[in-house]
Protein backbone atom coordinates (compact mmCIF):
# COMPACT_ATOMS: atom_id res chain seq x y z
CA UNK A 1 0.00 0.00 0.00
CA UNK A 2 1.38 3.85 -1.33
CA UNK A 3 2.32 5.78 2.05
CA UNK A 4 1.99 9.41 2.05
CA UNK A 5 4.43 11.98 1.88
CA UNK A 6 2.97 13.82 4.53
CA UNK A 7 3.93 10.70 5.97
CA UNK A 8 7.10 9.88 4.87
CA UNK A 9 8.36 13.00 5.82
CA UNK A 10 8.43 13.55 9.72
CA UNK A 11 11.06 16.50 10.63
CA UNK A 12 10.51 15.22 14.50
CA UNK A 13 12.05 11.90 13.50
CA UNK A 14 14.84 13.23 11.39
CA UNK A 15 15.49 16.86 9.42
CA UNK A 16 17.56 15.25 6.74
CA UNK A 17 15.96 13.25 3.82
CA UNK A 18 17.29 13.02 0.00
CA UNK A 19 14.25 13.30 -2.78
CA UNK A 20 14.82 12.64 -6.29
CA UNK A 21 12.44 13.44 -9.51
CA UNK A 22 12.62 12.13 -12.68
CA UNK A 23 11.79 13.71 -16.60
CA UNK A 24 8.18 12.25 -17.97
CA UNK A 25 9.23 8.81 -19.43
CA UNK A 26 12.86 9.36 -18.56
CA UNK A 27 13.28 11.23 -21.65
CA UNK A 28 16.73 13.83 -22.23
CA UNK A 29 14.41 16.65 -21.17
CA UNK A 30 17.38 18.55 -19.44
CA UNK A 31 19.94 17.13 -21.74
CA UNK A 32 20.75 15.95 -25.11
CA UNK A 33 17.82 14.34 -26.62
CA UNK A 34 18.34 11.38 -29.14
CA UNK A 35 14.91 11.69 -30.17
CA UNK A 36 14.73 14.90 -31.61
CA UNK A 37 18.72 15.98 -31.82
CA UNK A 38 18.15 19.30 -29.52
CA UNK A 39 20.22 19.99 -26.76
CA UNK A 40 18.38 21.47 -23.27
CA UNK A 41 21.43 21.26 -20.74
CA UNK A 42 20.66 25.32 -20.29
CA UNK A 43 17.56 23.70 -18.32
CA UNK A 44 20.20 21.83 -15.65
CA UNK A 45 20.85 25.62 -14.54
CA UNK A 46 17.70 26.69 -14.51
CA UNK A 47 16.93 23.84 -11.47
CA UNK A 48 20.10 24.63 -9.85
CA UNK A 49 19.59 28.20 -9.77
CA UNK A 50 15.46 27.77 -8.67
CA UNK A 51 17.04 25.66 -5.92
CA UNK A 52 19.23 28.45 -5.17
CA UNK A 53 16.22 30.64 -4.95
CA UNK A 54 13.86 28.59 -2.81
CA UNK A 55 17.13 27.60 -0.43
CA UNK A 56 16.86 31.72 0.23
CA UNK A 57 13.30 31.87 1.00
CA UNK A 58 12.32 28.29 2.73
CA UNK A 59 13.93 26.76 6.15
CA UNK A 60 15.20 24.23 4.43
CA UNK A 61 19.18 23.77 3.76
CA UNK A 62 20.42 21.91 1.06
CA UNK A 63 22.86 19.33 1.85
CA UNK A 64 23.65 17.99 -1.99
CA UNK A 65 22.05 17.93 -5.65
CA UNK A 66 23.22 17.26 -9.00
CA UNK A 67 21.11 18.25 -11.91
CA UNK A 68 21.61 15.62 -14.67
CA UNK A 69 20.34 15.03 -18.13
CA UNK A 70 16.70 13.72 -17.22
CA UNK A 71 16.41 13.48 -13.32
CA UNK A 72 17.40 15.72 -10.30
CA UNK A 73 19.01 14.10 -6.37
CA UNK A 74 18.44 17.21 -3.70
CA UNK A 75 19.69 16.29 0.00
CA UNK A 76 17.54 18.57 2.52
CA UNK A 77 17.56 19.61 5.83
CA UNK A 78 14.74 20.73 7.40
CA UNK A 79 15.63 23.82 9.87
CA UNK A 80 12.40 23.68 12.13
CA UNK A 81 14.35 26.34 15.02
CA UNK A 82 14.43 29.00 12.20
CA UNK A 83 11.06 27.97 10.97
CA UNK A 84 9.73 28.78 14.16
CA UNK A 85 11.85 31.81 15.15
CA UNK A 86 10.35 33.65 11.70
CA UNK A 87 7.99 36.67 12.90
CA UNK A 88 4.97 37.35 10.95
CA UNK A 89 6.68 40.08 9.09
CA UNK A 90 9.55 37.33 7.85
CA UNK A 91 7.20 35.40 7.19
CA UNK A 92 5.01 37.54 4.94
CA UNK A 93 8.04 38.67 2.89
CA UNK A 94 9.47 35.45 2.79
CA UNK A 95 6.39 34.35 0.87
CA UNK A 96 5.81 37.32 -0.92
CA UNK A 97 8.65 36.57 -2.48
CA UNK A 98 6.99 32.84 -4.30
CA UNK A 99 3.61 34.07 -4.53
CA UNK A 100 1.05 37.33 -4.70
CA UNK A 101 -0.12 38.00 -1.40
CA UNK A 102 -2.99 38.21 0.34
CA UNK A 103 -4.41 42.13 0.28
CA UNK A 104 -4.39 41.78 4.75
CA UNK A 105 -0.69 40.33 4.43
CA UNK A 106 0.28 42.77 1.94
CA UNK A 107 -1.20 45.44 4.17
CA UNK A 108 0.03 44.47 6.92
CA UNK A 109 3.98 44.36 5.44
CA UNK A 110 2.91 47.70 4.35
CA UNK A 111 1.67 49.52 7.54
CA UNK A 112 3.22 47.37 10.17
CA UNK A 113 -0.16 46.87 11.53
CA UNK A 114 -3.53 45.44 10.49
CA UNK A 115 -7.11 46.78 12.03
CA UNK A 116 -8.38 44.49 14.88
CA UNK A 117 -10.83 42.31 12.89
CA UNK A 118 -8.49 41.57 10.63
CA UNK A 119 -6.23 39.92 12.94
CA UNK A 120 -7.77 36.90 13.07
CA UNK A 121 -7.38 36.99 9.31
CA UNK A 122 -3.88 37.85 9.48
CA UNK A 123 -2.77 35.40 11.92
CA UNK A 124 -4.20 32.60 10.11
CA UNK A 125 -2.03 33.50 6.80
CA UNK A 126 0.36 33.59 8.83
CA UNK A 127 0.13 29.95 10.62
CA UNK A 128 -0.27 28.69 7.20
CA UNK A 129 2.34 30.26 5.21
CA UNK A 130 5.41 29.71 8.30
CA UNK A 131 3.98 26.07 8.33
CA UNK A 132 4.93 25.79 4.55
CA UNK A 133 8.18 27.72 4.58
CA UNK A 134 9.40 24.37 6.43
CA UNK A 135 7.85 21.36 3.96
CA UNK A 136 10.10 19.74 1.49
CA UNK A 137 6.69 19.02 -0.16
CA UNK A 138 6.32 22.96 -0.89
CA UNK A 139 10.06 23.13 -1.85
CA UNK A 140 9.30 20.51 -4.65
CA UNK A 141 5.93 22.49 -5.78
CA UNK A 142 7.89 25.28 -6.07
CA UNK A 143 10.74 23.89 -7.98
CA UNK A 144 8.66 21.45 -10.22
CA UNK A 145 6.06 23.69 -11.00
CA UNK A 146 8.39 26.35 -12.39
CA UNK A 147 10.87 24.40 -14.49
CA UNK A 148 8.05 22.79 -16.06
CA UNK A 149 6.04 26.05 -17.34
CA UNK A 150 9.47 27.42 -18.61
CA UNK A 151 10.06 24.37 -20.50
CA UNK A 152 6.79 23.47 -22.07
CA UNK A 153 6.79 27.19 -23.24
CA UNK A 154 10.12 26.65 -24.82
CA UNK A 155 8.67 23.74 -26.32
CA UNK A 156 5.38 25.13 -27.30
CA UNK A 157 3.96 22.65 -25.62
CA UNK A 158 1.07 20.96 -22.54
CA UNK A 159 1.51 18.27 -20.66
CA UNK A 160 3.95 16.56 -18.13
CA UNK A 161 7.25 17.35 -17.77
CA UNK A 162 8.17 15.40 -14.73
CA UNK A 163 6.61 11.78 -14.45
CA UNK A 164 5.55 12.87 -10.54
CA UNK A 165 5.95 14.76 -7.25
CA UNK A 166 8.91 13.66 -6.26
CA UNK A 167 10.31 10.07 -4.01
CA UNK A 168 11.96 10.70 -0.63
CA UNK A 169 14.02 8.91 1.58
CA UNK A 170 14.34 9.68 5.36
CA UNK A 171 18.02 9.50 6.56
CA UNK A 172 17.91 8.84 10.14
CA UNK A 173 22.08 9.02 11.21
CA UNK A 174 25.31 10.65 9.95
CA UNK A 175 26.34 7.49 8.18
CA UNK A 176 23.18 7.72 5.90
CA UNK A 177 23.53 11.08 5.63
CA UNK A 178 27.29 10.93 4.20
CA UNK A 179 25.95 7.80 2.02
CA UNK A 180 23.47 9.34 0.39
CA UNK A 181 25.30 12.92 -0.19
CA UNK A 182 28.23 10.40 -1.41
CA UNK A 183 25.93 9.08 -3.85
CA UNK A 184 24.39 12.43 -4.87
CA UNK A 185 27.58 14.13 -5.67
CA UNK A 186 29.22 10.91 -7.67
CA UNK A 187 26.17 10.54 -9.82
CA UNK A 188 27.91 12.13 -13.01
CA UNK A 189 31.52 10.01 -12.27
CA UNK A 190 28.95 6.50 -11.94
CA UNK A 191 27.56 7.49 -15.54
CA UNK A 192 30.41 8.44 -17.18
CA UNK A 193 29.47 12.14 -17.81
CA UNK A 194 32.67 13.19 -16.72
CA UNK A 195 35.98 11.64 -14.66
CA UNK A 196 36.56 14.73 -12.45
CA UNK A 197 34.96 16.12 -8.99
CA UNK A 198 35.55 19.59 -10.36
CA UNK A 199 34.45 19.24 -14.20
CA UNK A 200 31.19 17.70 -12.64
CA UNK A 201 28.73 20.34 -13.30
CA UNK A 202 25.36 21.28 -12.00
CA UNK A 203 26.78 19.95 -8.82
CA UNK A 204 27.40 20.63 -4.82
CA UNK A 205 30.55 18.90 -4.73
CA UNK A 206 32.01 21.16 -7.85
CA UNK A 207 30.10 24.51 -6.34
CA UNK A 208 32.18 23.37 -2.74
CA UNK A 209 35.37 22.54 -3.98
CA UNK A 210 35.45 26.09 -6.04
CA UNK A 211 34.07 27.91 -2.42
CA UNK A 212 37.05 26.13 -0.89
CA UNK A 213 39.87 27.23 -2.97
CA UNK A 214 37.99 30.87 -2.69
CA UNK A 215 38.28 30.90 0.61
CA UNK A 216 42.04 29.95 0.44
CA UNK A 217 42.91 32.28 -1.88
CA UNK A 218 40.96 34.75 0.32
CA UNK A 219 42.64 33.78 3.50
CA UNK A 220 46.58 33.82 1.85
CA UNK A 221 45.46 37.48 0.48
CA UNK A 222 43.75 38.49 3.42
CA UNK A 223 40.93 39.46 1.09
CA UNK A 224 37.52 39.56 2.20
CA UNK A 225 35.54 36.74 1.36
CA UNK A 226 32.90 37.47 -1.59
CA UNK A 227 29.49 37.47 -0.65
CA UNK A 228 27.46 34.56 -1.66
CA UNK A 229 23.31 34.63 -1.80
CA UNK A 230 23.16 30.81 -1.53
CA UNK A 231 25.39 28.24 0.65
CA UNK A 232 25.09 25.12 0.81
CA UNK A 233 25.24 23.42 4.72
CA UNK A 234 28.31 23.74 6.07
CA UNK A 235 30.54 20.93 7.57
CA UNK A 236 31.39 21.49 10.84
CA UNK A 237 33.21 18.99 12.29
CA UNK A 238 36.68 20.23 12.38
CA UNK A 239 35.34 23.49 13.51
CA UNK A 240 34.06 24.51 17.23
CA UNK A 241 31.28 22.77 19.11
CA UNK A 242 29.16 25.15 19.61
CA UNK A 243 28.69 25.37 16.15
CA UNK A 244 26.49 22.69 15.76
CA UNK A 245 24.09 24.03 12.36
CA UNK A 246 25.88 22.13 10.21
CA UNK A 247 27.12 18.50 8.79
CA UNK A 248 29.30 16.92 11.21
CA UNK A 249 32.08 16.35 9.67
CA UNK A 250 35.07 18.19 8.62
CA UNK A 251 35.30 18.79 4.40
CA UNK A 252 38.64 18.11 3.90
CA UNK A 253 37.76 14.58 5.40
CA UNK A 254 34.38 14.69 2.59
CA UNK A 255 36.72 16.29 -0.04
CA UNK A 256 39.46 13.12 0.37
CA UNK A 257 36.70 10.59 0.88
CA UNK A 258 35.12 11.52 -2.01
CA UNK A 259 38.27 11.39 -4.36
CA UNK A 260 38.77 8.21 -3.33
CA UNK A 261 35.40 6.46 -3.71
CA UNK A 262 35.60 8.41 -7.18
CA UNK A 263 38.51 7.04 -8.61
CA UNK A 264 37.16 3.49 -7.35
CA UNK A 265 34.56 3.50 -9.28
CA UNK A 266 35.64 5.41 -12.66
CA UNK A 267 35.00 2.77 -15.61
CA UNK A 268 39.03 2.58 -16.39
CA UNK A 269 39.37 2.25 -12.68
CA UNK A 270 37.66 -0.92 -11.97
CA UNK A 271 38.13 -3.28 -9.44
CA UNK A 272 40.74 -1.38 -7.86
CA UNK A 273 40.32 -0.18 -4.36
CA UNK A 274 43.53 1.51 -2.56
CA UNK A 275 45.10 0.51 0.28
CA UNK A 276 44.52 3.40 2.30
CA UNK A 277 41.19 3.98 3.64
CA UNK A 278 39.93 8.14 4.31
CA UNK A 279 39.94 8.49 7.30
CA UNK A 280 35.97 8.73 8.03
CA UNK A 281 35.80 4.98 7.10
CA UNK A 282 38.44 4.23 9.54
CA UNK A 283 36.58 6.50 11.92
CA UNK A 284 33.23 4.82 11.37
CA UNK A 285 34.45 1.11 10.77
CA UNK A 286 32.88 0.57 7.28
CA UNK A 287 34.86 -1.59 4.99
CA UNK A 288 35.62 -0.27 1.62
CA UNK A 289 33.88 -2.74 -0.13
CA UNK A 290 30.22 -2.35 1.22
CA UNK A 291 30.99 1.66 0.88
CA UNK A 292 31.27 1.25 -2.75
CA UNK A 293 28.58 -0.61 -2.88
CA UNK A 294 26.86 2.12 -0.98
CA UNK A 295 28.35 4.58 -3.94
CA UNK A 296 26.96 3.27 -6.40
CA UNK A 297 23.78 1.77 -5.06
CA UNK A 298 22.36 3.73 -2.67
CA UNK A 299 18.34 4.34 -4.12
CA UNK A 300 18.86 0.09 -4.72
CA UNK A 301 19.58 -0.82 -1.57
CA UNK A 302 16.90 1.46 0.62
CA UNK A 303 13.18 2.29 0.04
CA UNK A 304 12.43 5.35 1.57
CA UNK A 305 14.35 5.03 4.92
CA UNK A 306 18.18 4.41 5.57
CA UNK A 307 20.11 4.40 8.79
CA UNK A 308 20.44 1.77 11.79
CA UNK A 309 18.15 -1.30 11.49
CA UNK A 310 16.52 -0.56 14.86
CA UNK A 311 15.40 3.16 13.65
CA UNK A 312 14.35 2.06 10.45
CA UNK A 313 12.04 -0.24 11.50
CA UNK A 314 10.97 2.22 14.11
CA UNK A 315 10.29 4.84 11.60
CA UNK A 316 8.67 2.57 9.13
CA UNK A 317 6.13 1.38 11.81
CA UNK A 318 5.70 4.83 12.76
CA UNK A 319 4.16 5.36 9.26
CA UNK A 320 1.81 2.58 9.12
CA UNK A 321 4.23 0.77 6.86
CA UNK A 322 4.35 -3.29 7.34
CA UNK A 323 8.37 -4.10 5.75
CA UNK A 324 11.33 -2.34 5.65
CA UNK A 325 13.73 -2.77 2.90
CA UNK A 326 17.65 -2.46 3.17
CA UNK A 327 18.82 -4.80 6.37
CA UNK A 328 21.66 -6.50 4.86
CA UNK A 329 22.29 -2.58 3.56
CA UNK A 330 22.37 -1.23 7.04
CA UNK A 331 24.07 -3.34 8.88
CA UNK A 332 27.34 -3.01 6.58
CA UNK A 333 26.92 1.07 7.33
CA UNK A 334 26.58 0.81 10.91
CA UNK A 335 29.31 -2.45 11.79
CA UNK A 336 29.35 -1.23 15.28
Amino acid sequence: MTISRRKLIEPQITPFYHVINRCVRRAYLCGDDPYNGKNYQHRRGWIVNKIKQLAAVFCIDVCAYTVMSNHYHLVLKIDTEQQQKLTPEEVISRWLQLFNGHPIAVDFLKEGQIAADKQQALSKLVAEWQQRLGSISWFMRCLNEEIARKANKEDQCKGAFWEGRFKSQALLDEQALLSCMMYVDLNPIRAGVTSSLDQSDFTSIQQRIREYHQAKVSRSSKLPPSANHFQLLPFVGAEHQAKTAGINFAFTDYLELIDWTGRCIRNDKKGFIGSNQPKILQQLGITADAWLEHSEQFMERYANVSGKWSQMCAFKKRIGGQWCKGKSASHQLHPN
